[in-house]
Parts: C-alpha cells; structure tokens; sequence
C-alpha cells in the first residue's frame, strides 16, 4: 500500500510533458493532443492503480455499457438518476489539501482514523473544520447544477431592472 501511494504522489507531482511519457508507459498509446493535465492524471493514477489492484469486475463493465447506452437514448438528465449504494466493505478515498483520507463503510456508519462515524458529513466536518455534506465531499452523490435561465422573459425583465423600468 505505502509502495502504491509513493507511485501517486510521484505521478501527481510530474509536470505535463512527463505524464505524456507514464501515459505511453501504462496505456501503450499515445495520449489525446489536448486532453487536460488533469485529464493525464487521472487515467495515468487509474492504470497504475489498476494495475496493482485489479481492474473492474465484468458486472461492473456491463453496468458501464448499460449506463452509456441508457444516457445515448434518454440523455445525461434520465440516464443518470440513480442513487449510488454504499455496502459494507467499501473504501472512500479523498485528498484533501494534499492529504488521502480513507474511510471504511461498515454496517452500520463509518470508520475514519480508527473512530466510528454514524455519517460521512461528521467525517467530512473533522477533515475540513467546515460544514460540508459528507457524501458530496467523498463523491458519492451526484452532483446537479441548474440550467441557466434562458427564457426570453428573464433577460427582458433583466433589460429592464438595467433601464431602470420594473
């Protein structure tokens, strides 16, 4: 484990043009013109971590396969409507301020640093000394943003608070 946290930590701090290079390393190709540093990262850090632990089950793809098929016929809104379900024996990972934090999903709540939580938002508040929903903080909820208002009457009510007629 600390052999595979060396490795991130040394992906992580590799400027652009060297995680080119551990792309070529891990994914044998070469990787997307103007995909983002973040974008490298983030599939560089999966492969190897893949490599080490194993890559997803085959029920797992299958899902993946039904999940993108369902988005290509009811679109992003309606495909992407499901709850996440956290069992027993999960791991969340999050780095916050250059720190991994590592919580175990029991039964019945949480284990963090060796003390039990009931939520994750009690976990999320001792890591950030700020009040945040546990589940948003560890990623496992989805996140929706509201479409911006583009209905011709909002922008001339908009127009005319500026005109100064309401």
């Amino acid at each position: 484990m600390a052999q595979v946290q060396d490795e991130l930590e040394r992906i992580v701090s590799l400027p652009t043009h060297r995680l080119r290079i551990e792309w070529r390393r891990y994914l044998r190709s070469e990787p997307p013109r103007r995909l983002s540093r973040d974008q490298l990262l983030r599939a560089v850090t999966y492969k190897m971590q893949e490599r080490v632990y194993g890559s997803l089950t085959q029920a797992a793809k299958k899902t993946l396969r039904d999940l993108a098929a369902k988005i290509t016929a009811e679109g992003v809104n309606g495909a992407l409507s499901l709850s996440p379900t956290l069992k027993p024996g999960m791991r969340l990972v999050r780095e916050w301020r250059g720190q991994m934090h590592s919580v175990l999903v029991l039964e019945n709540g949480f284990e963090y640093h060796d003390h039990r939580y009931r939520s994750l938002t009690e976990i999320a508040r001792h890591i950030t000394g700020a009040h945040w929903s546990g589940p948003r903080f560890f990623g496992v909820v989805q996140v929706r943003r509201k479409p911006m208002a583009t209905s011709r009457r909002s922008s001339d009510h908009a127009a005319s608070a500026v005109d100064g007629h309401v």
